[in-house]
C-alpha cells in the first residue's frame, strides 16, 4: 500500500484548513438560508377567487397557463402535487430564443423569467383555484423581482396569460385580494401576455422531486408541499406528476 496521497490530493497539512474553511462556508449558508426561510411570509389559505371564475369548464380536456412566481423548482413542485394538474414544466419566457437556457437567464440580463407551464383539466380544477394556489402558496406575491434568497427580474411574479379570459381572471383575483387588504402588502404580480415558452434543460424538470434533501429544497420548497397538503388537502396529490413520465401508460 502506498503512503503517498493519490495524485492531486493536497498534502495533510492543507487539506485540514481547507476543509475547515468549506465546513464554516456550508454553515454560513445553511444561517443565511434559514434567515431567508425565516422572513418568509407565512403561508395561509387566501380568499378563493369571485364564484364567477371558478366555474369548471365541460367539453375542454386540457387548457394551460404560464405562472412566474421565484425559481422554477419550487413553483413546479406544486403543480406537480395539484389535483386535476396533468402536467407542469419548468421553463423560461419573456425574452429571446437564443438565451432561454439557465446561465444565461440567471444573469438577470436576458429579460427572461422563471416560469412553470401548467397542463390542467378545466373538468377538475379551474384556472381561479390554479391561482388561489399560487397566491397562497407557490410564492409570496407581494415581492417584487425576488423570492426568498433569489433576486432579480429572472425571479419576479407573474401571470403569463394565453387568452383574454386568462386575464380577466387573474386582473379581477388581484383586485379582489388587494381590496380585501388580506396581505401586508399589494400585490406585485405582472399580468401580461405570453409570447413563448421555452423549455428548461432536462436537469431542471422534477428537480425537487429527485433532490429533495438538498438545502435549497428542503428550506424553500419542501414547506410548500406541506402547506399545500395542510390548506387544501382536497386538492393536494401524494404521488406528483412528473415531466418525465407524462404521456406513459
Amino acid at each position: 500500500m502506498s503512503a503517498h496521497p493519490p495524485v492531486g490530493t493536497p498534502p495533510e497539512g492543507l487539506r485540514t484548513p481547507r476543509l475547515i474553511a468549506l465546513v464554516a462556508a456550508l454553515v454560513v449558508l445553511a444561517l443565511l438560508y434559514a434567515a431567508f426561510a425565516a422572513r418568509a411570509r407565512p403561508a395561509r389559505l387566501l380568499p378563493a377567487p369571485a364564484a364567477a371564475s371558478t366555474a369548471t369548464t365541460q367539453g375542454s380536456e386540457q387548457t394551460s397557463v404560464v405562472l412566474a412566481g421565484g425559481c422554477f423548482w419550487g413553483v413546479q413542485a406544486v403543480y406537480q402535487h395539484t389535483r386535476g394538474v396533468l402536467n407542469a414544466v419548468a421553463g423560461y419566457t419573456g425574452g429571446q430564443a437564443s438565451q432561454a437556457n439557465y446561465a444565461a437567464v440567471s444573469s438577470g440580463s436576458t429579460g427572461h423569467a422563471e416560469a412553470v407551464q401548467i397542463t390542467y383539466d378545466p373538468r377538475q380544477i379551474t384556472l381561479g383555484d390554479i391561482l388561489q394556489i399560487f397566491f397562497s402558496i407557490a410564492h409570496d406575491p407581494t415581492e417584487r423581482n425576488r423570492q426568498g434568497p433569489d433576486v432579480g427580474t429572472q425571479y419576479r411574479s407573474a401571470v403569463f396569460y394565453a387568452d383574454n379570459a386568462q386575464r380577466d381572471v387573474a386582473l379581477a383575483y388581484i383586485a379582489q385580494l388587494d381590496a380585501a387588504a388580506v396581505l401586508h402588502a399589494p400585490i406585485a404580480t405582472e399580468v401580461v401576455p405570453l409570447a413563448t415558452f421555452h423549455r428548461a434543460e432536462s436537469g431542471h424538470q422534477d428537480y425537487a422531486t429527485n433532490n429533495p434533501h438538498a438545502l435549497y429544497i428542503a428550506t424553500y420548497d419542501v414547506p410548500k408541499l406541506h402547506h399545500l397538503q395542510a390548506l387544501l388537502p382536497q386538492r393536494y396529490r401524494e404521488s406528483p406528476v412528473l415531466t418525465d413520465t407524462v404521456g406513459t401508460p
